[in-house]
């Protein structure tokens, strides 16, 4: 009698067990676990993508996002591409490529699509100001570092510097840092200049300016066109004044803009809930960075490099902003 009994306890519990998960709303099993590809703690990739992931983790049901470290911008990319990530942040130059599967990406177009533009990179060329180094040409000889490996920063560099205005890597001492790493090896004379693709104002910048006298190399006209004539995703704005601790005036330089991408096959309504949710809670990402001013559906369907996913397209539409064709993946 004591055997069945047990044994009719034992089934009892097996049923209710079931019974709990097929409840709606607690089957853990609904809950999609999802990461985004940021960059370095030292940018702005980092803070904004944890924003992102906050936003998204309590307003869309069944989402649990963790925004990861990486290389940044091309990293992210072929992480996304993989499938490894899902989502990711990278500068719109390595999105043009990437998708088109031409310089960089020769022959290997990646399967990602866009979600919406972030806000716009601006190139600092950073050095203490008792290097003397007041224009590009003067880091020919010096130990420079271009940003970390897989980074839009490395990217950027390298396109701007060999492939528009004929600085190759091979004359100076190329050193391929983070952020971080490039801040405290100009403190310490590892490095004489680094080059920084973020919003401004970053906080390893910021914190290398309270204690050190830097300089940020300014571009010239002449070389903004240079830049802007081979890359038509580059523009040529300023970092105003005021930006940094002891910077007197605007200082001209390359931008380029982020794009938030995501995998190419992901579900539409995932996509529409995931878009929805930074439009709609921009005032969040704001507080983290003010920069975060420029992530409109407007600058998404002005900005875009490559095509948006159908999700976004989709949420775009309703808000009544007008998608270009190009924008629309075939």
């Amino acid at each position: 009698m004591k055997k069945f009994v047990r044994k009719s306890v034992s089934t009892g519990l097996i049923v209710a067990i079931a019974l709990f998960l097929a409840m709606p709303g607690l089957c853990l099993a609904k809950t999609q676990f999802i990461s985004i590809g940021t960059g370095g703690t030292g940018g702005v990739y980092y803070p904004y993508g944890g924003g992102v992931a906050e936003v998204w983790n309590k307003h869309v049901k069944d989402i649990k996002a963790v925004a990861e470290v990486t290389g940044a911008s091309v990293e992210n990319t072929k992480l996304c591409h993989k499938g490894e990530t899902l989502f990711g942040e990278i500068m719109s130059d390595v999105a043009f490529q990437a998708y088109n599967g031409v310089d960089k990406f020769e022959g290997k177009p990646q399967k990602i699509r866009g979600m919406f533009v972030m806000y716009p990179n601006f190139f600092h060329a950073v050095a203490l100001k008792k290097q003397g180094l007041k224009s590009l040409g003067d880091i020919k000889g010096k130990k420079v570092s271009v940003g970390a490996p897989g980074s839009g920063t490395e990217f950027m560099t390298n396109l701007i510097l060999d492939g528009a205005l004929g600085i190759p890597y091979s004359s100076f001492n190329v050193f391929r840092l983070s952020f971080t790493e490039s801040a405290n090896a100009l403190k310490d004379g590892t490095i004489d200049a680094g080059v920084w693709c973020v919003a401004p104002p970053t906080s390893s910048i910021m914190d290398l300016a309270t204690t050190h006298d830097v300089d940020i190399i300014p571009f010239s006209e002449t070389q903004i066109k240079k830049i802007t004539d081979k890359y038509p995703f580059y523009s040529g704005f300023s970092i105003p004044a005021n930006t940094y601790k002891g910077q007197e005036n605007d200082i001209l330089t390359p931008t380029v803009w982020n794009t938030f991408i995501c995998n190419a096959d992901l579900d539409e309504k995932l996509i529409y809930d995931l878009t929805k949710a930074v439009f709609e809670h921009q005032d969040y990402l704001i507080k983290i960075h003010p920069f975060a001013k420029y992530t409109t559906p407007e600058n998404a369907a002005k900005h875009s490099v490559i095509p948006l996913h159908p999700g976004a397209v989709k949420y775009l539409k309703e808000k009544g902003v007008s998608v270009p064709d190009k924008l629309i993946a075939k």
